[in-house]
């Protein structure tokens, strides 16, 4: 326990800014959920409006410091070039499977055969 008055108003804020930190990062967790969903729904519109949301929260939240710029870059740019792959592929028709088959069940499988 903190003696000194500095000590506890500094235990005091910690808490406030940890509870702000928290509320933020659980705001991008959650706009990246509608975004994903709606991606894999196949809505396009929707999901470039969800990632113009979500651009936004992620932009703030790295300019309060909550998260390092860069990350919120990273992110971003992932996010966005899964958006351009979902349309590309909307786009040619193509069908991708939701979870590519892993190198060595595909192995498993050839030696199985054998």
């Amino acid at each position: 326990m903190a003696h000194s008055l500095s000590a506890q108003k500094r235990i005091r804020q910690n808490e406030k800014n940890k509870a702000r930190n928290k509320a933020r990062k659980v705001a991008i967790k959650d706009q990246t959920k509608l975004f994903t969903t709606a991606l894999l729904g196949g809505d396009i519109v929707k999901a470039e409006g969800e990632l113009n949301k979500l651009t936004q929260k992620l932009d703030r939240t790295a300019a309060k410091h909550t998260i390092h710029k860069k990350a919120a870059s990273r992110k971003r740019s992932r996010l966005t070039k899964r958006l351009n792959v979902a349309k590309a592929v909307k786009a040619s028709g193509v069908v991708v499977p939701a979870k590519p088959a892993s190198k060595k069940k595909v192995v498993k499988k050839a030696a199985k055969k054998s």
